[in-house]
């Protein structure tokens, strides 16, 4: 096999902004696995909050490059899982792992002439209401976005939270419902509230039609988090405090949800094992995504099936998508019945 990669850079139609930064742009690794004429496709993206910098993911793949293509196959590595399959190298960050998988799962279904969510178990392709992301902005533009968004199909909409003065979320959240009516809404602060002012303000956001949260406090204080989720009037849904599987494990029953997103836990059959995890706790899966081009979110989209609440709209925020193949504006995010993953390159991006 042969392992390869690219560097792109992803602009967003519009800077976005929430609680701790505004993102306008980031680079995008394409990872490819190549062997018998046909070729694999993954998709890492630099993360400053995740502390994965291009320059990390290009060294941590350059170093797996030759245990990689010492693999005698495919096949091989996917079943053996190829994390466990790359002795001698020191651990992957989670957002390469889930790239080389991704490129690794692409491969092995275009070989078998199959689509990826076969592959992981379920036989119809899955597809799923996605939320479209509403950053902190002011009311008067949140509700004409909520507005465009409902009319093109969007049935769910997630806002961002965590402006100095909680009274701004409050007006960004009230426009946002006059302006799509009908729309189930979501909150996300991002870690930005303590314990004190989530419960205060919880109660505020469910009367004007929250129905769910991510992340209500700032990370590090799991008991703190159950607490709030005790005493929401709301659910409650873990992102930045359940990175791994042993943080949705030990969440599972004290929280209503786990926000599991590929780049934090290191790909699909990771998030496969958190969701047999979460079975029966009372905690359902939430999807998530970080801003991604198509071939980033498409591996969660074969995943669709097995989640409460989908929010995968990573690529709806780009300025311009070099991939197609998981649906584009109309609310819903669908995996291909093409085989592997199930995306095309639409156009030749810049890449360097």
């Amino acid at each position: 096999m042969k392992l390869t990669w690219h560097t792109t850079e992803l602009e967003l139609a519009e800077p976005l902004r929430i609680s701790r930064s505004v993102m306008a742009r980031r680079d995008a690794v394409w990872v490819t696995i190549e062997r018998g004429g046909l070729t694999g496709w993954g998709e890492v993206v630099s993360s400053d909050y995740l502390g994965l910098p291009t320059a990390r993911i290009v060294r941590h793949l350059t170093t797996a490059r030759p245990a990689v293509e010492r693999l005698p196959d495919p096949e091989t590595a996917w079943d053996e899982h190829m994390a466990g399959s790359l002795p001698g190298l020191p651990e992957l960050p989670a957002g390469v792992l889930a790239g080389m998988e991704a490129a690794l799962l692409d491969l092995v279904g275009k070989r078998a002439g199959r689509p990826a969510h076969q592959l992981l178990g379920t036989q119809t392709a899955p597809a799923a209401q996605t939320t479209r992301t509403i950053g902190i902005i002011a009311p008067v533009p949140a509700a004409a976005q909520a507005a465009r968004l409902a009319m093109s199909g969007f049935t769910a909409l997630k806002v961002k939270a965590g402006s100095p003065d909680p009274a701004e979320d409050l007006a960004r959240v009230e426009a946002v419902r006059t302006g799509a009516p009908e729309a189930i809404l979501l909150l996300d602060p991002n870690g930005a509230w303590t314990e004190r002012q989530a419960l205060d303000l919880l109660p505020r956001f469910a009367e004007l039609g929250v129905t769910a949260v991510e992340q209500p406090i700032a990370p590090g204080s799991p008991d703190a988090l159950a607490r709030v989720a005790k005493e929401s009037p709301v659910p409650v849904i873990a992102d930045e405090d359940a990175v791994s599987y042993e943080d949705a494990v030990a969440l599972a029953g004290l929280v209503h949800g786990v926000n599991v997103k590929l780049a934090k836990c290191g790909g699909v059959r990771a998030a496969l094992r958190i969701h047999e995890a979460l079975r029966g706790t009372g905690t359902d899966l939430m999807l998530g995504c970080l801003t991604a081009s198509s071939l980033g979110i498409a591996p969660a989209v074969h995943l669709a099936d097995r989640a409460r609440w989908v929010d995968l709209d990573g690529h709806l925020l780009l300025a311009d998508d070099p991939w197609t193949g998981i649906g584009r504006t109309d609310g819903t995010v669908r995996a291909a019945d093409r085989a592997g993953l199930g995306v095309r390159r639409t156009h030749m991006a810049v890449v360097r």
